[in-house]
């Protein structure tokens, strides 16, 4: 393998670019927000999921064994971002008659599916709000002399009580308070419930007893808690959405500096992608509509498109989603498969890709032994390929330099296929786009509204190829504008034979 460039990683802590060292030499501990499960996740909302799983593909191709926590948020969540409105599971149970233990059921698995179609590793543990209610309590009740103080409407967390409160965010007394709705008896306005009281006389359907009476966490409390319990009072990294920078991760901080005593932080390096955008601005589900990834495979584009799309933006940038932009991310991806697709063709030994694969099936097997069985045999020069891959992913996961080195492999002709597969197949590892497995025909998806089966493409082909042997190019002419009328569009010559004409406008 190739002499590793070093990591380096923004840390929004700091605001500046540093040399990551991990805690420990053999494990980098990663801690990542996760849903709250009343809805499905947006196509925002999963960015910040395919940027993790960039940063972890890249500490596992470079070496590292990484010990990943996501939280599942089934309680706590309110519909602003910090003490008012209601509770997102409980306003979702009242919306459709269901309880809250089957909404977050449903959606949980949806958000699990999402992940899956967009060839997201799965955390090393899940974990879940409402497992953690006993422990939350506990750490609540430790921080609750020194740091808190009681309300009717609940506990309270003083943010006078830490030193340099909301430094993450920079904005204590400007954005991040702005976006706080007022409670009254709150000692300051970044002052957060801890805990929230169940009303008198209110029957929730998600309450426990505690030493503040019957309620519910607060929705800051679980991340604190979960993080510290599976990773230590002190880890490497936590991930999430810039929006969680200016008060969710504030007050994460604040609460993790009273339980040590200290003025850690919790994690070393704090990360945050940035927005996806849409014309009319920031995604979101409060704005009441929003575009999920089943509603990109109902319109016949395959996930792995919208990953590639989230690939092609740094993760600290914004992001503009629009229909010409999936497409054009779904047409980069054809022409990706098309060109791997040649190299597995012409390629003389393929025998290491079973290999591969029994490892990455068995879910056991290191990055550093599956790169060790990709990159076995390559010469010198087809190593030095990765060099600028390697310094690319380097740079704080700079994957837009990252994927044109890729494209250029694929159709560098001087050198050989086998070392151009394997290239791909050491890159990918990173780049998660399963472009070894997936022919070119899986991205040919049939949107939910089209009025054609793909039996019935097969009969109306047939028909026009005996038109065409028969020299009746006025019925094959026709034929041909009939499919393209129903969205199939044919491309004569072509081994694939037809694909679905998408329209995203």
């Amino acid at each position: 393998m190739i002499q590793n460039a070093p990591l380096v990683l923004y840390n929004s802590l700091t605001r500046s670019a540093d040399p990551f060292v991990p805690i420990s030499d053999d494990m980098v501990r990663l801690y990542s927000c996760g849903p709250t499960v009343y809805n499905f996740a947006h196509l925002g909302n999963l960015r910040a999921y395919v940027f993790t799983d960039t940063l972890r593909r890249t500490l596992n191709w470079k070496g590292y064994a990484v010990n990943h926590v996501i939280n599942i948020t089934d309680v706590g969540h309110l519909t602003s971002d910090a003490d008012a409105g209601d509770d997102k599971m409980e306003a979702a149970a009242a919306k459709t008659g269901k309880s809250i233990w089957d909404i977050a059921a449903f959606y949980t698995t949806a958000f699990k599916s999402n992940l899956s179609d967009l060839n997201i590793l799965p955390p090393t543990i899940w974990s879940t709000a409402t497992d953690h209610i006993q422990d939350m309590i506990a750490y609540a009740e430790k921080i609750a002399d020194k740091h808190c103080y009681s309300l009717d409407t609940g506990l309270y967390f003083d943010s006078s009580t830490v030193a340099d409160y909301g430094r993450l965010a920079r904005a204590g007394t400007d954005e991040g308070e702005s976006r706080i709705d007022p409670v009254e008896g709150k000692r300051h306005a970044a002052d957060f419930a801890i805990w929230r009281a169940s009303a008198p006389g209110e029957q929730r359907q998600m309450e426990w007893q505690s030493p503040w009476g019957p309620g519910a966490p607060g929705w800051h409390l679980e991340c604190s808690v979960m993080s510290m319990k599976y990773l230590g009072t002190r880890f490497d990294i936590h991930t999430g959405g810039i929006d969680h920078r200016e008060i969710h991760h504030c007050n994460e901080i604040a609460q993790n500096q009273a339980y040590t005593g200290t003025d850690d932080t919790g994690a070393n390096w704090w990360m945050h992608n940035n927005f996806l955008v849409d014309r009319g601005g920031k995604m979101s589900k409060s704005k009441g509509g929003f575009t999920t990834l089943q509603s990109l495979i109902d319109r016949g584009v395959h996930p792995l498109a919208y990953r590639l799309l989230c690939l092609s933006a740094h993760y600290r940038s914004e992001l503009e989603f629009s229909g010409e932009s999936v497409a054009a991310a779904l047409t980069r991806l054809k022409r990706l498969l098309m060109a791997v697709g040649t190299l597995k063709t012409k390629a003389k030994d393929t025998a290491w890709l079973r290999v591969v694969r029994e490892a990455r099936d068995s879910k056991g097997a290191s990055f550093a032994y599956q790169r060790g069985v990709i990159e076995a045999g390559l010469s010198k020069a087809a190593l030095e390929v990765l060099t600028p891959f390697d310094e690319a992913i380097a740079a704080d996961l700079m994957v837009p330099r990252a994927l044109p080195l890729l494209e250029e492999i694929v159709g560098l002709k001087s050198m050989p296929a086998d070392d151009r597969l394997k290239l791909v197949a050491s890159m990918d590892l990173v780049l998660g786009l399963n472009l070894i497995d997936t022919e070119r025909a899986d991205l040919r998806i049939r949107p939910v509204d089209a009025e054609i089966s793909e039996d019935g493409i097969a009969a109306r082909i047939e028909e026009r190829q005996q038109a065409r042997a028969a020299k009746d190019f006025a019925t094959s002419d026709k034929i041909r504008d009939d499919l393209k009328a129903l969205g199939v569009e044919l491309m004569d010559g072509d081994p694939l034979g037809w694909e679905w004409s998408i329209s995203l406008d």
